[in-house]
């Protein structure tokens, strides 16, 4: 049997300490060892996943692969990738049947993802894979940010980027999210020709259901400010946040400057521009904001879906009752 392969290839800085060691080493050939370095180094460079991502997928490949040497009794090879059946699938599964089950969903996407990297580079095809199915995950939603937290990200995205108008808009872009409590999708949908704003601002939301909002004036000088240095003409009928080509800008350059700042500011992970929306409902109940109409300002059908959507004690929610309801503590 040839030696087995040392992992000395050079793999993706965020992944190069996770999991590595004698027993990994004889738990694949040199093949696998490389397509696993390959396909980290695609997930790092092409696809742009943070450094967190890559070392835990890298971390979940490791464990996979070191369950399938025990399960068949040899190491993880090529043929042995290929070769899986819907049941050790399943054993896998099985295996992880203690661990939380959002730490095996993120298992189960970096197995499927690395078979799908295995399928399009033509180096091996199991359909067996498409067996494999995450566990079904509580429905939740991103925490907000606290008032600190708020102000530091948007702060800190307008100075970010070396590009004076590029940062003015960026930081534009999340200050009318948090200050309006926004969809980004709505947020970059809007048109030049609805600034400046003026007290109010008209946004279509799911279903093309209009809300009316009101603006403040950090907000329209925020966009002002964007738009004064702004180098690309911008038709009335045209986008009013621009890439750098001047193009309608797009969510993902507004994410990935999210992720870009967390680190640096300490943030969790659970810091997107959709939780600047979160934010807002919160900080606005968690200031005496009325939940009814909290509701209209984020467009929801239903107040459930506001209370659910505003990360607030039981207290706080009980005080809303009772100040709303005709029989509440006595206050009528």
């Amino acid at each position: 049997m040839a030696e087995p392969a040392r992992l000395t290839a050079a793999p993706p800085a965020s992944a190069s300490s996770a999991g590595a060691g004698p027993d990994f080493d004889a738990a694949l050939d040199p093949a696998v060892s490389r397509d696993l370095f390959d396909w980290l180094a695609r997930l790092s460079h092409e696809k742009r996943a943070s450094d967190h991502t890559v070392a835990a997928y890298r971390r979940d490949l490791v464990a996979f692969l070191l369950f399938l040497g025990r399960h068949r009794g040899a190491r993880a090879d090529r043929a042995a990738l290929e070769g899986l059946s819907p049941a050790d699938f399943r054993s896998w599964l099985a295996s992880r049947s203690d661990m939380a089950r959002r730490s095996t969903a993120r298992a189960v996407s970096a197995v499927r993802s690395f078979y799908a990297f295995l399928d399009r580079q033509k180096i091996l095809h199991n359909p067996s894979v498409a067996s494999l199915r995450a566990p079904k995950l509580p429905h939740a939603v991103p925490k907000p940010l606290t008032v600190a937290e708020t102000g530091d990200l948007l702060d800190s995205a307008g100075t970010d980027s070396p590009e004076p108008w590029i940062a003015a808009r960026d930081h534009a872009v999340l200050t009318l999210i948090y200050g309006c409590g926004l969809r980004i999708a709505e947020a970059l949908g809007l048109n030049r020709s609805a600034a400046p704003f003026g007290p109010t601002l008209i946004v279509a939301g799911k279903g093309g259901k209009q809300r009316v909002l009101p603006v403040l004036p950090v907000v329209d000088e925020a966009v002002a400010r964007y738009l004064d240095l702004c180098p690309h003409a911008l038709p009335p009928d045209g986008p009013l946040f621009v890439g750098a080509k001047g193009r309608r800008l797009s969510p993902r350059i507004v994410q990935l400057l999210v992720r870009r700042l967390r680190p640096v500011l300490g943030l969790p992970d659970t810091a997107t521009p959709h939780a600047l929306r979160h934010s807002f409902a919160t900080h606005l109940l968690a200031g005496g904001g009325d939940l009814r109409a909290i509701q209209e300002l984020l467009g929801h059908a239903s107040l459930s879906t506001t209370q659910r959507y505003t990360d607030v004690d039981t207290a706080r929610l009980l005080d809303v009752y009772e100040a709303a309801h005709p029989k509440g503590g006595g206050r009528g």
